[in-house]
């Protein structure tokens, strides 16, 4: 090969590694900054083609979407000096590309590492002003969201993070916290039920007392009723045996003789001592009469 084409080759091969070289592409997904012997020229690349100069520019690119930090379980104390076991994670993402590359140096690992001192100082100065029932249920809320803005307000400050938030996955009590808790919980519903027992009693025996009187009311209207209608009957029955006897008095006599006769005889060891001519056998001692009354 002749020199001219050896060095014709050199110079292109040259060309396309330094055009190769002076071209990159920041994703969507990414932040970056643009260095020039080690300081920040370009704080924040868009996303898109860029160019740089080989040797004099450095780019460095960062994952720019929302990462997870997933600390390891804490020990922390409570207002009432009681431990407990409390497991929790950061939602965070780059907020300024040259405060967040001059505080780590770009090191994820290392940001990650700053961050969660931040957030354990953070959930220990939180939980040490509450009790054990505010941190469990009470303001855990109010504690989650506490944290997140005074967190938030550091790591932007410092790292150029953003915290978009954070969160307890897990709070784990001591056995005697534990007993402690439950315990109390235990008391409360006992006096609970004992209310709603008492109060559930008191209202039985208004019912029952409005029942009993009910009761009483309802038998005194069926006993005056049933008086009235048994006046009736018997003002309805002496009018119609008052009108039978005025019709023929003679029958209705012989009649009521009968009955009597009746109820009389009908025991067999029944006895009477009554004389034969008494007006008991009347109608005994002439059975023609009343026919011919008839």
């Amino acid at each position: 090969m002749k020199p001219s084409s050896m060095f014709a080759l050199i110079v292109v091969i040259l060309a396309v590694f330094i055009g190769y070289s002076s071209v990159f592409i920041v994703k969507e997904t990414q932040r970056g900054v643009m260095l020039k012997f080690g300081e920040v020229v370009n704080a924040d690349l868009e996303p898109g083609l860029h160019f740089r100069v080989p040797i004099m520019n450095n780019v460095r690119l960062f994952d720019g979407r929302v990462l997870t930090l997933d600390a390891a379980p804490q020990s922390y104390l409570t207002l009432e000096k009681k431990s407990l076991e409390v497991d929790s994670f950061v939602k965070w993402k780059i907020d300024n590309v040259e405060k967040f590359y001059t505080a780590t140096s770009g090191d994820e690992f290392r940001a990650a590492k700053l961050l969660s001192d931040r957030v354990d100082t953070g959930l220990r100065n939180q939980f040490g002003e509450r009790t054990v029932t505010e941190v469990v249920s009470g303001e855990r809320e109010q504690l989650m969201k506490e944290l997140t803005e005074n967190l938030s307000a550091i790591a932007e400050n410092e790292f150029g993070i953003k915290i978009v938030d954070v969160r307890v996955k897990r709070i784990d009590l001591p056995p005697a916290v534990s007993d402690s808790v439950y315990e109390r919980m235990r008391t409360e519903r006992e006096r609970e039920a004992r209310e709603l027992r008492a109060r559930g009693k008191e209202l039985a025996e208004g019912i029952r007392a409005d029942a009993d009187r009910q009761k009483t009311v309802v038998k005194a209207e069926a006993y005056r009723e049933s008086e009235l209608i048994r006046g009736e009957g018997d003002a309805t029955a002496a009018s119609v045996y008052a009108e039978a006897y005025q019709r023929n008095p003679e029958f209705y006599s012989f009649h009521r003789s009968l009955q009597a006769y009746r109820e009389s005889f009908k025991g067999s060891g029944d006895m009477m001592v009554l004389k034969p001519d008494s007006d008991f056998f009347k109608y005994l001692s002439e059975p023609a009469a009343p026919a011919a009354a008839q």
